[in-house]
């Protein structure tokens, strides 16, 4: 399991990819790509509209609130245990699934945002990610050998327990 320690949270307050006011600002971008969504309002925000994320990743809460308007679920779903500020060898076993099963849904117990990461290093280039930023919008990730490396660095930064 890899832990983040809490000198390092910083680095996850500024956006990983482009940041954009609202989903619906992105739509036009996702036609023809691999599309996986992390965060109970994205991937509802693109179910909503027709889109069927490759992957969705959630958790049932938006802001440490109980996430109730998502629309039924009609993929595989899978379940993962993942604590909070961590990144458990499970989650990505259980990514590395879903992204052979696509279309599917990951319901994680716990906590499902730093699952970006790893699903960066999963996916082939040209695929996207959209998370949700706190109180701001959006965030566009284009998967790119920069990206990877970028995701890599930021793992660096994590400590193994």
């Amino acid at each position: 399991m890899l832990v983040l320690p809490s000198e390092h949270r910083g680095l996850f307050k500024q956006p990983f990819g482009t940041l954009f006011p609202e989903f619906s600002d992105i739509v036009p971008m996702v036609s023809g790509r691999m599309l996986c969504t992390v965060g109970d309002v994205v991937t509802h925000s693109a179910l909503s509209r027709g889109i069927i994320p490759a992957v969705g990743v959630i958790d049932g809460l938006t802001m440490r609130s109980p996430y109730l308007a998502m629309p039924e679920i009609s993929q595989h779903i899978l379940h993962v245990k993942n604590p909070a500020g961590t990144i458990t060898d499970e989650l990505v076993a259980t990514l590395k699934e879903a992204v052979a099963l696509t279309p599917c849904v990951i319901m994680v117990d716990g906590e499902e945002d730093l699952a970006v990461l790893p699903l960066i290093k999963l996916l082939p280039d040209d695929a996207l990610v959209v998370y949700g930023q706190p109180n701001e919008g959006v965030v566009l990730c284009l998967v790119t050998p920069e990206l990877r490396q970028r995701a890599d660095y930021l793992l660096s930064c994590f400590v193994r327990c």
